[in-house]
């Protein structure tokens, strides 16, 4: 969970930045006008207007701000002319690396929106579609990467090119804001065993039943908590990569029309599912979901074990290897629950909150943090605090670096969609504002 602070890149105008935040609300238009033509391919106006909202949404913009949608339809229009280079240089993506794609942007989506019910509140329709509708574009997205990295090759800045950019632009470089060492150790509650066997128990009898020749989807409607219960539990017909793994590998082992499967764990709780149809690499199922629900109880025997965990890491202990041992944060424990340096500006409001009390070498006490569709409990240890500060060349080596590897970047990135539009087609119809 590296961006468990919710971590704000900066905001360039580069080809790389505007891939990273495309996924577009696809607005459904009866009559759409054609904004660009970039080789064989469209942008139309609803697709633009749906970046453009989404866009500003995520970096707090008023979407009317003079001079920002020609902006994003030049993003657009070189994020196509990067895809046409593509296909020319037969470039492929695997549906392995889509679907860890997608599960990331759905990852990101939820924790800046707060739950995956306002993420599909704000799409309009469940995460399942969003899935679905969008590994064409997550696929596009990998693909302009992977040719834009070739392109880059191994692209470095020596630190004589540091000095230099640091000499011509140190009057016009921005402040250091507060800066925050983190590491935190992430524990999710576990439900009373008793609550699970009991749980699993009446999903056995419905299953029985099921089995028996009772109707699945009246059983769904009657007995699910999921989403899907008012329609019988039915999902639409969805390929690999796009539900959780284990729900996926049970979905897809039913072979027969009508079979149903034994009782499935996942992260959402208990399920059991009957194949409705099989068409080519697409199944559509129906399911009955069950949670095993958490109590309170469950809750506090997590606080005290993560209180009893900040008491051996002030008492000696490593923190980093307590994190290694105990965490549940599958993407920091391997390395000590280390999230890295993080300004002010890019830790979400929860977090910030227990950050900002903190004492530089203290640690917090629990606090409950969401993810994805699950929550846990955290205690966050804040190795140290810089305070703000004029950037230097002694102090901030690295982030100079990294700007002048930037500007390095954006300036070849933009010689070479120069390059690009000599070759390819590009006609922009976009009314100038």
């Amino acid at each position: 969970m590296n961006n468990v602070a919710l971590r704000r890149t900066m905001k360039p105008l580069s080809l790389l930045f505007m891939i990273s935040c495309a996924v577009s609300l696809k607005a459904q238009t009866l009559i759409d006008r054609i904004v660009a033509v970039v080789d064989k391919e469209i942008i139309t106006e609803s697709e633009l207007n749906d970046r453009l909202t989404f866009y500003a949404l995520q970096n707090r913009l008023d979407a009317t701000q003079p001079g920002l949608k020609p902006q994003i339809l030049e993003s657009m229009i070189s994020e196509k002319l990067v895809l046409a280079q593509a296909v020319i240089d037969s470039v492929v993506i695997s549906d392995d690396e889509v679907a860890r794609a997608m599960d990331q942007r759905i990852t990101s989506l939820v924790r800046q929106m707060g739950s995956e019910a306002l993420v599909e509140h704000r799409y309009g329709k469940p995460i399942s579609r969003i899935r679905r509708e969008y590994r064409d574009d997550i696929r596009k997205q990998l693909l302009a990467q992977r040719v834009q990295q070739s392109h880059e090759g191994s692209l470095s800045i020596s630190h004589r090119e540091a000095e230099e950019f640091f000499e011509t632009y140190r009057d016009s470089l921005p402040q250091v804001p507060d800066e925050f060492e983190l590491s935190h150790l992430f524990v999710v509650p576990k439900a009373d065993s008793q609550v699970e066997v009991q749980t699993r128990a009446k999903l056995k009898s419905i299953l029985d039943s099921v089995k028996a020749g009772r109707s699945f989807a009246e059983f769904a409607k009657r007995y699910s908590v999921d989403g899907t219960a008012a329609n019988g539990g039915e999902l639409p017909f969805t390929k690999r990569g796009e539900l959780v793994h284990d729900f996926e590998v049970v979905a897809f082992g039913l072979k027969q029309e009508g079979e149903i499967s034994d009782i499935v764990k996942t992260p959402f709780g208990l399920h059991i599912m009957q194949l409705i149809e099989r068409r080519g690499e697409s199944v559509r199922v129906r399911h009955i979901l069950l949670r095993i629900e958490k109590t309170a109880e469950d809750d506090s025997t997590c606080v005290r074990q993560l209180r009893e965990l900040k008491r051996r890491a002030q008492a000696g202990e490593s923190f980093g290897e307590l994190a290694k041992k105990y965490s549940e944060d599958d993407e920091t424990k391997s390395i000590g629950g280390e999230l890295g340096k993080l300004t002010a500006d890019q830790l979400t409001p929860e977090f910030s909150s227990t950050v900002r009390l903190l004492p530089s070498g203290s640690i917090s006490e629990p606090e409950r943090l969401t993810l994805g569709s699950s929550y846990g409990y955290h205690i966050v240890w804040l190795r140290r605090k810089t305070p703000a500060h004029t950037m230097s060349l002694a102090t901030d080596y690295p982030r100079v670096e990294q700007l002048a590897l930037y500007v390095k970047r954006n300036k070849q990135n933009t010689e070479w969609l120069a390059e690009l539009r000599k070759t390819i087609f590009v006609e922009n119809r976009l009314t100038p504002n």
